[in-house]
């Protein structure tokens, strides 16, 4: 006599696939975005912060993108390049490392060592989408990645259903250094 299937087996089976598939994925957007070279980003106490209200000017330089005195004139952009992931949900309306009350659908971000208040400018290298968030916020980021995305800005991004993606930072105008602590 055969044995009959129950709908718990059968979940369990589709659940199972459905990690290992999630899992590969994540493992191949990961060896893609190990190719990328992580530049360096320094901060410099010369620089002004942006109004908290608005970012920067996409279009017109600010303080912020000047050179400090070695070469006058040229403009300095730090890039960095890496895997971008995003944070949402249970987050939301908890204090981020700056003292501020995450909002999942502001145009924020999580990343270890800029300073807070620090503009950044995150293109999607898959999509060529961008956004401009504001650096609010510490954390454990995994191996690999260089910034956590607020959902709204991963939204933006076309981002949220993959999880990742590859991306270059650049960024627009640093924060004071004094808030990053």
């Amino acid at each position: 006599m055969r044995k009959r299937r129950n709908a718990s087996n059968v979940n369990a089976e589709i659940s199972l696939h459905f990690w290992v598939l999630v899992t590969l994925t994540c493992v191949a957007l990961i060896a893609a975005a190990l190719t990328f070279t992580t530049g360096s980003v320094q901060a410099n106490a010369l620089l002004s912060k942006p109004a908290a209200a608005s970012a920067p000017s996409a279009t017109s330089p600010t303080p912020a993108m000047e050179d400090s005195g070695a070469v006058k004139g040229k403009q300095q952009k730090e890039m960095l390049r890496g895997v971008a992931s995003w944070y949402g949900g249970v987050f939301d309306g908890r204090l981020t490392a700056n003292g501020e009350r995450f909002d999942m659908y502001a145009m924020t971000a999580c990343h270890k060592t800029l300073p807070f208040g620090t503009w950044v400018r995150v293109v999607d290298l898959a999509n060529r989408r961008s956004v401009v968030v504001r650096i609010t916020d510490r954390g454990a980021l995994e191996a690999g990645r260089v910034i956590d995305l607020s959902y709204g800005a991963a939204k933006k991004l076309h981002m949220v259903h993959d999880g990742l993606a590859p991306v270059k930072i650049e960024v627009l105008a640093m924060g004071q250094s004094g808030e990053s602590e």
